[in-house]
């Protein structure tokens, strides 16, 4: 009864949540601000999108979820290189003292940058690759404003370790790679995690920026397209896609850390 229960919870529990929220949606559009289309509104004007989810009229004229597709391979990719390049630095950080005093600072003024500023900076890294220079900035965007987290929690994670675990790997006389792969990687582990959740976010977020600046198909160029149509209701579409696209990106990191710390 009481599993029979919680599961109840779990499901009843956010749909009141959901409920309202449209609720509160629909008063503030007749009540507030007359432009901002209703829940109902919305549906009928997005409903071609989301009825037919992957079909492509258009370069910017394609179902929510093809956009979304699009999206989502810019991410992993960009994603992929924060976690290649920011994990390395992380233990760096946390293994050595003279590594953070010479690059601590540096990390300090450039973590807070907005992708915004960083963008153009990138686009013009690749200036030289022509069509490709818009997919290789946004990368560069992507992968420098995510791998901050990933940075700062291994750090932490490694200096977390309790020496306790280190003697022991000393007294066992165990290799500084067999040190490496036997102690601090799953010591860390959990720091790392948190790192890769919060990268992950971040990632997420700044997709929408480097679409809309550069005008690449994607949930971001689609919102920027119909921001200036002054479609409002695919612009809540949007913002919605964007919203569910994160929470699931969230839990499904959640279940990989799960997976992880069990195995």
């Amino acid at each position: 009864m009481k599993l029979l229960r919680a599961k109840l919870d779990w499901i009843l529990l956010p749909m009141i949540g959901f409920g309202a929220a449209i609720a509160i949606w629909q008063i503030l559009s007749v009540t507030v601000c007359k432009e901002l289309p209703s829940p109902w509104r919305t549906w009928l004007e997005s409903r071609e999108y989301i009825l037919k989810p992957f079909e492509k009229r258009g370069e910017m004229d394609q179902g929510i979820l093809r956009f979304t597709w699009y999206s989502l391979i810019l991410v992993a990719k960009g994603y992929a290189l924060a976690l290649l390049v920011g994990t390395p630095i992380g233990f760096l950080l946390g293994l050595s003292v003279v590594f953070t005093r010479i690059f601590d600072p540096i990390i300090q003024v450039l973590r807070p940058v907005s992708p915004l500023a960083w963008l153009p900076l990138g686009l013009v890294l690749f200036l030289g690759a022509g069509k490709q220079a818009s997919e290789l900035g946004a990368l560069f965007t992507i992968a420098v404003c995510a791998m901050w987290p990933t940075v700062l929690n291994t750090a932490v994670g490694v200096r977390a370790i309790p020496q306790d675990y280190l003697n022991v790997a000393r007294v066992l006389k165990l290799s500084r790679t067999k040190t490496f792969v036997k102690v601090l990687i799953p010591a860390t582990l959990p720091y790392m995690f948190t790192g890769f959740r919060l990268s992950l976010g971040i990632a997420w977020l700044v997709i929408v920026a480097a679409e809309m600046l550069t005008g690449r198909p994607g949930v971001g160029g689609f919102l920027w397209q119909e921001y200036n149509a002054l479609n409002y209701a695919h612009i809540i579409l949007c913002i919605l896609t964007i919203g569910f696209v994160g929470f699931a990106l969230d839990r499904l990191m959640s279940v990989v850390e799960r997976r992880f710390k069990t195995a």
